[in-house]
């Protein structure tokens, strides 16, 4: 059968269903049950082996019990043959994996020379990927579950020893690794991988979704560089990239590889059923419009469904929530189950060191731990075994992590539910309103700006590092494979790089600046710094380098995490309760400059959280947008509904002080005060300006300025929180500042703008979207059944008649037309 159609045992599969038709008619949890979609089981399109695969490639598929393909993953082949670059778009399990695998074990078995690189977002999947090849492939023929093929392939990314790496990069066949390694240790080192560069044949782009905003950003541009490394030793690689559903795939893929790609989308893989549960907390206070928690409630359903004997996954989102989530689980078990029962539950997230991550996959993948509690860590396609149910905490930020979510359950085949626990947030309360609309609601875009000036300019540095630029690359036109993959915006990056000193332009007939015009001659840019520029660059975030978390309890001085600088200065502050692994401790000091934290053991009932404060400072305005009747910028109507302004802006902002949050409870107990340096970031926003010209500045001239401004951040709130869905991005991308009496513009004002320096296209896309951004607020706050205000719209302190009054004199400028 092909990949990813094994079944389970129809036995458990009835047992299962007969659990969980008892979880939902439990009187805890149905009247709380707002809807139930039941995805109906689909039978799978097949296809033969293709007539040219090479026919040890098709025995040992068929010794894995592989007898024939899905009808995409022949597309795939089809289309790689013509020599053409190829993105498969398919659901969760629907065998993307031998998408790739067929051609580049074809192509490896007859090409004795021929080289693939795998990539992959998390080294999580690298480590899953190498497992799933030595099922296939191994360098005598011998290894794996069956007699494999001889291909040797390898693991190439920070945890491979120093020892392994020399024998990886000279005899690996196929290289399995991660953007970050590519970046910083195989592209700087390229003359060190001759014999790889030369023969690369394939690269495979897995879970191409991941590589959006900032990420995706960067990952463009560090393909932009292996373009140049592999052309410069006499190679054209193909790219086959695997996404889950969004609605621009072809777009990213080309956007990613910088060539053209055909998609193919239609997916022929079997489908199991699966229930999709939408569950609302029930209120605990009507008036106040106050639910039970959200961890509280998840931690509810999984227990029920892992009680069940429904092995379970919750994805809780946040690495405090995680923490918590799975320490309430494993209390709960501890005191129901003797220690020869016991029912393992294990936090699964970022800064966990790599025997601790494999530790719990393999755990998973063996049936040693039924449930995993995850930040979306787990999001991704790692194999962690058969589970049959997912809990997912609170909205993940987009449909397409939902649906990602939603499919780590029922795998293997069989029924799966996926229950869907809404918290108090206005967009999960959006969609408990207008279930319908969510399961109508379309795949949304994957966006990235290669071109943002900071992260283009960035991979300059480190390209010039790997090769010289030619002059005459940079404005080649027209002959294929001639010009160089950063084109001639990399000319203005290079010469305000000379500058600065950092590189030299040597030949030709010196810089000549203008649009289009190239220096003469043969002239090159040489790196002439004694930096290693790829050191200096994170693809993860604004910073490079992370904050490793020392525990120096009894003088262990062990290294127990890690974290990004930016999060360490908004979760492990001093006096902070950092939580590893359900043990506690609390922070002693954190070392910014030398990116270290000093934790120790401690028991406390509480966990803290940090509160930044913002400061906005406009730097430029570079487009104007006149938002009225028509819904879209710039279109008709005599009274606006309000205006936008997209330009440059500087954003100051500090954790100042954090707050103690009680467990199980969840209350707040007290503050504390954070004495850290401030951010400083210059990124792109959009400022929307309600002055006396238009209907929203009339609506909030009729207010007094505690009104106004209590309006104003209930309204922007709930639009920072819906415009994420429209974007494809975490709610914590966009940063919002509202404004009573803007100082720059001098009226009342909402600023949304980018949290990535230099930005990363939300701010331009969000401006043309507006009219369907105002249209769901208002929509979401109306059907708010609170009396007002609440945690799931504007605050329990909002004002909610003020904000749908002025949500309502916005949006009719829209209905008017």
């Amino acid at each position: 059968m092909p990949e990813g159609s094994a079944g389970i045992d129809p036995r458990d599969s009835e047992q299962h269903l007969r659990a969980l038709e008892g979880i939902l008619r439990d009187p805890e949890f149905a009247p709380y049950i707002v809807y139930e979609r039941v995805l109906e089981a689909r039978e799978g399109r097949y296809a033969p082996f293709p007539p040219g695969l090479d026919e040890r490639v098709a025995a040992a598929l068929r010794r894995r019990g592989i007898e024939r393909l899905y009808t995409h993953q022949l597309d795939v082949w089809n289309m790689l043959k013509e020599g053409k670059n190829t993105a498969v778009l398919t659901p969760t399990a629907s065998g993307k994996t031998l998408c790739y695998n067929l051609p580049c074990l074809d192509i490896l078995m007859k090409d004795e020379r021929a080289r693939c690189l795998y990539l992959f977002p998390t080294k999580a999947l690298s480590q899953d990927q190498q497992s799933e090849l030595n099922g296939i492939v191994s360098p005598d023929g011998s290894g794996g579950f069956f007699p494999g093929l001889p291909v040797k392939a390898v693991t190439y990314d920070g945890d491979t020893p120093e020892s392994l790496r020399i024998a990886a990069r000279d005899t690996g066949r196929i290289v399995i690794s991660n953007p970050d390694m590519l970046h910083a240790g195989i592209l700087p080192n390229h003359p060190k991988w001759i014999k790889f560069f030369s023969n690369l044949k394939f690269v495979v782009i897995d879970e191409a979704h991941a590589y959006r905003g900032v990420l995706g950003s960067h990952v463009a541009n560090v393909l932009r560089r292996l373009r140049r490394v592999a052309a410069f030793y006499g190679a054209r690689p193909r790219f086959i990239l695997c996404s889950a559903t969004i609605a621009n795939p072809a777009e990213l893929a080309r956007s990613l590889t910088g060539e053209e790609t055909l998609l193919v989308d239609n997916n022929g893989a079997p489908r199991g059923e699966k229930r999709v549960i939408l569950y609302n907390p029930p209120l605990v206070d009507a008036v106040q419009g106050i639910r039970r928690g959200v961890v509280g409630e998840s931690r509810r359903w999984m227990l029920a469904l892992l009680r069940a004997g429904i092995k379970t996954i919750l994805f809780a989102h946040s690495r405090i929530r995680t923490e918590v989530a799975a320490s309430y689980v494993n209390e709960d078990l501890a005191n129901l189950y003797t220690a020869n029962e016991r029912i393992r539950v294990e936090a699964y997230r970022g800064g966990l060191l790599p025997n601790e991550r494999r530790e719990i996959e393999r755990g998973l993948r063996e049936g040693d731990i039924q449930g995993v509690v995850s930040t979306n860590a787990l999001e991704l396609g790692i194999d962690i075994g058969g589970l049959d149910a997912s809990v997912v905490a609170g909205f993940p930020g987009s449909f397409n992590s939902f649906w990602q979510q939603s499919g780590r359950a029922g795998r293997r085949g069989g029924v799966s539910v996926s229950v869907f626990i809404a918290s108090s947030s206005p967009l999960d309360q959006f969609i408990m309103n207008d279930p319908g609309w969510f399961f109508r609601k379309s795949a949304e875009e994957a966006r990235l700006n290669p071109d943002n000036p900071y992260i283009f300019t960035d991979h300059v540095k480190c390209a010039c590092f790997e090769l010289p630029f030619r002059d005459d690359d940079l404005f080649a036109s027209g002959v294929k494979g001639a010009a160089d993959p950063f084109g001639g915006e990399a000319f203005t990056a290079l010469s305000m790089l000379e500058e600065e000193g950092i590189v030299r332009h040597t030949g030709g007939a010196g810089n000549v600046p203008g649009a289009g015009n190239a220096p003469g001659g043969q002239g090159r840019w040489h790196w002439a710094d004694r930096s290693f520029p790829a050191e200096g660059v994170s693809l993860r975030s604004a910073s490079a380098g992370n904050v490793v978390i020392i525990d120096v309890t009894a003088g262990r001085n062990a290294v127990i995490g890690e974290m990004d600088r930016p999060s360490a200065k908004e979760m492990i502050f001093p006096n902070a309760v950092y939580i590893h692994r359900g043990r506690q401790y609390l922070v002693e000091s954190l070392d910014i400059v030398n990116n270290k934290c000093f934790v120790r053991e401690a028991e406390v009932n509480f966990f803290t959280d940090g509160l930044v404060k913002t400061d906005i400072k406009v730097l430029c305005e570079d487009e104007e947008f006149r938002y009225s009747g028509g819904g879209g910028p710039e279109k008709g109507g005599e009274k606006p509904a309000f205006l936008g302004v997209l330009g440059d802006v500087l954003v100051r902002s500090q954790a100042a002080r954090y707050k103690k949050i009680r467990f199980h409870t969840h209350e707040n107990i007290g503050y504390g005060d954070i004495d850290l340096p401030e951010e400083e970031m210059q990124t792109r926003a959009l400022a929307l300006l309600f002055g006396k010209e238009t209907a929203g500045g009339k609506m909030l001239q009729s207010m007094d300025e505690e009104e106004a401004g209590s309006v104003l951040s209930g309204a922007g709130t709930l639009a920072r929180l819906i415009a994420s869905v429209y974007l494809l991005c975490d709610p914590r991308d966009l940063g919002l500042a509202e404004r009573v009496r803007d100082p720059h513009f001098g009226v009342p004002a909402l600023y949304m703008y980018d949290r990535y320096p230099g930005g990363t296209g939300l701010a331009e896309s969000l401006s043309g979207k507006m009219e369907t951004l105002f249209r769901s607020v208002f929509t979401a706050l109306e059907k708010c059944p609170c009396g007002q205000g609440c945690p799931s719209c504007v605050g329990p302190g909002g004002n909610k008649k003020g904000t749908l009054n002025f949500l309502r004199a916005v949006t009719a400028e829209w209905e008017a037309v």
